[in-house]
């Protein structure tokens, strides 16, 4: 018996390109920058000072119960904003989908929120044993509760943007939150699928946010030497794929789609002009290597790509773009080449254009999978794929098309053609591997 179809009818997000669908594929398309000086904390004594924000947002703006939403972090806000624009699309109603709430879940792929480092550095520094060389936990837990704020600690733990989404939304079937680093929202939208094919819900809420444009987030991966440095260039400092890449630049947002069996779509009066793409296959691998380091090779990564392409039933040739997961740093942009070819061969004139839009909104960590998904889902509406920004200085290790500079029309005379299938890779730092086959539905 042939498994049933999981459809997309419905997509929103918040990025640092924008904050509704049509505003950043265009920005996207066009090739537009993102990335600008850090305004959320004073960076001028750090490596790196710039970072793609999100920016004139705010999420009371987006829902329709604010007041459930009191203290919540930014990136919960994200949340609930990409999530009321899928919502709509997908013609969700509250109040019909209030009677039966069990029939929608939710998995979601979020990050940690932002840490109170001003009370909490305080605290530490009020509790500090100098002679000792230690923190005396009695005072610092003292000066901690006069200090910090109760719902703002509460708001940084991972289950928040899921627990607030359920709030708003009122959704009461099967909820979960995976953070397996940058993979986790495209892990999130494959487990969110898998729920669906075990009839465990009708249709799922998924993607993830996150923001770690904060002095902890920033500290952390500029101790790495992951972040780029271009300080005096900062707009055109992601370079994926470029012979003078030197790390990522750390963005923020989220992204949401709403996934729904086509029986379950199809039951509540939709029909094939309201189905955005599918889920066709889905591929996830560890590569039990290092905790900083890809598996140099690409093993797991090229092992997530056959994965996928295998449960979407789709030969490597079917795959019209590679959305790579394109950060910018030495390492991972010719491990993720040398994993594709493994897949597609060596050949690049049998590999399918690649191309990273990372180079435009920065790298959203937890929420950078699901942004990729849904410009694959653009690109397969439009016909058109979007570049690899900055790519000025071709690296002569990295030989395939990676889209330099200007979007592809992909759409012969006349309309005909276009994007049929996208492979949309996401590998997480510490090893976690997630592919994505999105196809025309």
């Amino acid at each position: 018996m042939p498994r049933e179809r999981i459809l997309v009818t419905g997509a929103g997000w918040i990025t640092p390109l924008g904050h509704d669908l049509d505003t950043v594929w265009q920005a996207l398309l066009r090739g537009e920058s993102g990335i600008g000086p850090i305004t959320r904390f004073d960076a001028s004594h750090y490596p790196t000072r710039f970072a793609a924000e999100v920016r004139g947002f705010d999420f009371r703006e987006h829902v329709r119960h604010p007041e459930r939403h009191v203290g919540i972090g930014r990136h919960t806000g994200f949340l609930l904003a990409a999530a009321r624009q899928a919502w709509a699309q997908a013609k969700l109603d509250d109040a019909a989908h209030a009677a039966d709430g069990a029939a929608v879940g939710a998995y979601l792929g979020a990050g940690e929120g932002t840490q109170d480092l001003d009370n909490f550095l305080a605290a530490g520094l009020t509790g500090l044993d100098a002679d000792a060389g230690a923190v005396n936990a009695e005072t610092f837990c003292r000066e901690a509760l006069a200090r910090f704020d109760a719902d703002a600690e509460v708001a940084q733990e991972c289950n928040m943007p899921l627990s607030q989404l359920a709030l708003e939304l009122e959704i009461g079937g099967p909820t979960s939150n995976c953070l397996t680093a940058c993979a986790a929202s495209t892990q999130a939208i494959g487990e969110a699928a898998a729920t669906l094919r075990r009839g465990d819900a009708g249709a799922m809420v998924a993607g993830g946010a996150h923001t770690m444009i904060h002095p902890l987030g920033i500290t952390g991966f500029n101790r790495l030497t992951a972040l780029s440095t271009r300080n005096d260039a900062a707009a055109t400092a992601s370079r994926p794929f470029s012979a003078d890449r030197d790390g990522f630049v750390m963005g923020e947002g989220a992204g949401v789609l709403i996934l729904e069996t086509e029986s379950h779509a199809r039951g509540r009066g939709l029909d094939d002009g309201d189905f955005l793409g599918e889920i066709a296959g889905f591929g996830s691998t560890a590569d039990a290597y290092r905790i900083t380091d890809i598996q140099p090779h690409g093993r797991g990564a090229a092992d997530a790509i056959r994965q996928a392409l295998d449960e979407a039933g789709l030969p490597p040739c079917g795959i019209d773009w590679i959305a790579a997961h394109g950060t910018g740093t030495q390492e991972n942009d010719g491990i993720e080449t040398k994993a594709i070819k493994a897949v597609f061969g060596d050949d690049p004139a049998a590999v399918p254009p690649v191309s990273s839009v990372k180079s435009m909104m920065g790298h959203l960590i937890a929420a950078a999978g699901v942004t990729q998904a849904i410009a694959a889902l653009l690109a397969i509406r439009d016909g058109v794929l979007p570049p690899t920004a900055n790519l000025n200085t071709p690296d002569p290790a990295l030989d395939l098309d990676y889209i330099a500079n200007s979007a592809r029309d992909l759409r012969e005379e006349g309309g005909a053609g276009g994007c049929g299938a996208v492979l949309s890779n996401s590998f997480g730092f510490g090893g976690q591997n997630d592919t994505l086959v999105i196809r025309r539905a």
